[in-house]
């Protein structure tokens, strides 16, 4: 288990922040669910049992060491927005996917790239945005069952890149560095592509894994 931290889940009402809330709290680490109303972050978090705590956004980015953002595309800017004060020197992990109903398994990244990029410009490069999570089926990650699919992790920040591949390792997944944040745009855009095979196939929850033997570490070999 990689060291115990505070993390702020924020969109802890969806299938994979109650996911990455329940196993990362099973892990030892302190959980803050943040919600845009602290009566319905505080009933989430009394759902999750133990310690964990619920705020409004802001207070819950302010209260933690990371924050992990699970949130619809159409509420990320608005989110980011709330909490930028708040996540100043912070690492923040993106895990949202710019879908656009009801074309979800159609490709539709922003014009800036990607939407974790979206979010490294908009809250600044004082914040280690870090972008994971995008292509593991949420509801199996909820389930508590096994998911055997690997997770990319992108960030410009290496260090902040192998903190949170000690987090997906905390959930029960292994993560691998993928590149600079500009590179989340694969992982995101992947989504889409997931969500046309699991209805072309009838999959429960497809994924990926990386094959091949690594020989060197991944922290120390960037692009």
């Amino acid at each position: 288990m990689s060291e115990p931290r505070t993390i702020a889940v924020l969109g802890g009402s969806g299938a994979l922040g109650q996911a990455l809330a329940k196993r990362w709290g099973a892990a030892g680490h302190r959980i803050v669910i943040g919600s845009r109303s602290a009566a319905r972050a505080q009933e989430i978090a009394a759902t999750l049992g133990g310690a964990v705590r619920g705020m409004v956004n802001r207070d819950a980015a302010a209260a933690s060491e990371i924050v992990a953002v699970a949130v619809p595309y159409e509420a990320h800017r608005a989110i980011l927005e709330e909490i930028r004060d708040a996540v100043a020197g912070k690492i923040v992990v993106d895990a949202t996917v710019p879908l656009k109903p009801p074309r979800v398994a159609r490709v539709q990244l922003p014009s800036s790239g990607s939407a974790a990029k979206e979010a490294q410009e908009l809250l600044g490069e004082g914040v280690k945005v870090v972008a994971a999570f995008h292509t593991i089926a949420a509801h199996r990650l909820a389930a508590g069952e096994t998911v055997e699919c690997d997770v990319l992790v992108f960030g410009n920040d290496p260090a902040a890149r192998e903190t949170v591949i000690g987090l997906v390792a905390d959930a029960g997944l292994t993560g691998w560095h993928a590149g600079a944040i500009d590179n989340s745009a694969a992982a995101e855009a992947m989504t889409s592509v997931l969500i046309f095979i699991n209805r072309r196939y009838g999959i429960d929850g497809a994924g990926f894994r990386i094959t091949g033997t690594p020989t060197k570490t991944g922290a120390t070999q960037e692009g």
